[in-house]
């Protein structure tokens, strides 16, 4: 986690599905001089109790009641399924959020049935880097496997078309070339949903774990965003 002092929104990331606290990690160290930190929520980075509502609109309620007066104005950074949470976020406070990023935004309704899913995972995985795969299953280990198909059953049924509409600052969605979960022309849709200027960048490289093993191309797509489109920062 980076928390450098300076003028500008705070970027507020959460991480995908059952992912590190630390999965931002990467990105932020690309980002000197940003304020930026992670907030964990149940099934993402912190494992839910039988109690926890894991619906992204409950979650989203739960991000807001979690920023802190200092972070004012906000980015909101979601990944994966991270990012339909950090929209109801956005739409719940739009007052505070200025910007938001969805990188690999989920759930395509095309892929919403759990053989879809896991069929678009497979043909995802085989484009990420192998490296990662012992730091994925610690991560979902830890969350523990039932928590996050808790999680993923909630996640699949929520519409971010519908979240978007009471989104008011333009959106940018994020995108590795390989990313087959979260394929360009749903990616296009997700923006064309958000407000003007919403808009979609392809990386060059990498496929859905991209803030993982692409930090710096992420960080980059990210302070360009901030640059162009987002008032203060």
């Amino acid at each position: 986690m980076t928390s450098l002092p300076e003028a500008g929104p705070t970027l507020v990331a959460v991480p995908g599905l059952g992912l590190r606290p630390t999965a931002w990690d990467t990105t932020y160290a690309a980002l000197p001089g940003r304020r930026s930190r992670t907030v964990l929520l149940p099934g993402f980075g912190e494992r839910p109790t039988r109690a926890d509502r894991l619906d992204p609109a409950a979650l989203g309620r739960r991000l807001v009641e979690r920023l802190s007066p200092d972070d004012r104005p906000v980015v909101l950074l979601g990944h994966s399924a991270g990012a339909q949470v950090v929209a109801h976020a956005a739409a719940a406070a739009a007052d505070r959020v200025v910007g938001l990023v969805l990188v690999g935004p989920s759930t395509d309704p095309r892929a919403r049935s759990w053989p879809a899913l896991v069929g678009r995972w497979l043909r995802t995985a085989a484009h990420e880097r192998p490296g990662q795969l012992p730091v994925l299953a610690w991560s979902y280990a830890r969350t523990g496997p039932l928590h996050g198909v808790r999680t993923m059953e909630a996640a699949r049924h929520d519409d971010v078309h519908e979240t978007l509409a009471a989104v008011r600052c333009p959106v940018l969605v994020l995108r590795g070339r390989h990313d087959r979960i979260c394929p360009l022309d749903w990616a296009e849709r997700v923006a064309a949903a958000g407000p003007a200027g919403s808009r979609v960048e392809t990386l060059p490289v990498g496929a859905h774990m991209v803030p993982l093993t692409h930090g710096p191309q992420v960080a980059a797509a990210v302070a360009a965003y901030l640059r162009a489109d987002v008032s203060g920062a």
